[in-house]
């Protein structure tokens, strides 16, 4: 898969994530789109390095699917706790 696979993967993952983890995002959808990107990026990396779960070429492979959504979740989830309460509603 080439680095324009894993950021449309990147892409959907971080809206996968956004649907999964409702609720208001500091950064707003430009910033949940970006923490996708980075999150596919690195669950790609966690999956291949720590888990010894090489990621496939393959787009459409259920693990890479599932290594970018977490890593989106993970990195949702940090920056909520990080950035969530500066923000005044």
């Amino acid at each position: 898969m080439t680095i324009i696979g894993w950021i449309v993967l990147g892409l959907l993952a971080g809206i996968i994530a956004k649907i999964l983890l409702p609720g208001r995002d500091p950064g707003g959808l430009i910033g949940t789109t970006l923490i996708g990107i980075v999150g596919a990026f690195l669950g790609g990396w966690i999956s291949a390095r720590f888990l010894d779960h090489p990621i496939t070429k393959d787009f459409y492979d259920g693990q890479t699917w599932l290594a970018a959504i977490g890593g989106s979740l993970v990195l949702l989830i940090i920056y909520r706790v990080l950035f969530g309460h500066s923000r005044s509603r």
